[in-house]
């Protein structure tokens, strides 16, 4: 992304969001200003889309937010499988690719996202995603599973990832969800 931005009114800095800071932050404040602009100003030619421009801007944050709740579900499908299959060279190849799931979600978040990551929905999906995966090859998740994800965003974003420490929360929530 290009470097910051910043605009001075009457010789202070504005409150527009960095575009490298936060990118879902800036998208949606340039947005709202666009808005704001085509409310105030009377002047713009008509073939000035404003609105379509803002909502462009806008889906450039959410777009990133997508990417990373994406890279987010596809580390605990496969911290789900791990915990269903404990096959050395299945678990020792769902380790790298969560880490490099990890390295990419945590490149793109923002701290604005950790509190839209809807990690809930995250987890019916991959619990979805990872029983549909396993039922290719015969397998099935275990039993007990718990109804929220074992770990927050925030855990799930930190560099590297402990992957083993996800499968063995995962194995403990279980647990405690059985009792």
């Amino acid at each position: 992304m290009g470097a910051a931005r910043h605009f001075r009114r009457g010789g202070r800095m504005s409150d527009v969001a960095d575009y490298d800071a936060d990118i879902l932050l800036w998208s949606e404040r340039q947005a709202a200003l666009l808005r704001e602009l085509q409310a105030r100003a009377r002047d713009l030619p008509n073939e000035l889309d404003l609105e379509n421009v803002a909502e462009e801007v806008e889906s450039v944050g959410k777009s990133e937010l997508h990417a990373v709740e994406s890279y987010l579900q596809l580390i605990l499908v496969h911290a789900l499988k791990a915990s269903a299959n404990r096959d050395p060279k299945l678990v020792a190849k769902w380790r790298s690719e969560a880490d490099g799931f990890n390295v990419k979600a945590a490149r793109r978040a923002t701290p604005s996202m950790l509190s839209r990551i809807d990690l809930d929905a995250l987890w019916t999906d991959a619990l979805r995603q990872a029983r549909l995966d396993l039922a290719v090859y015969g397998e099935t998740l275990p039993d007990g599973l718990p109804a929220a994800p074992p770990l927050s965003a925030g855990v799930l974003l930190q560099k590297p990832l402990d992957f083993d420490a996800l499968v063995a929360a995962i194995a403990e929530a279980r647990s405690s969800s059985s009792i």
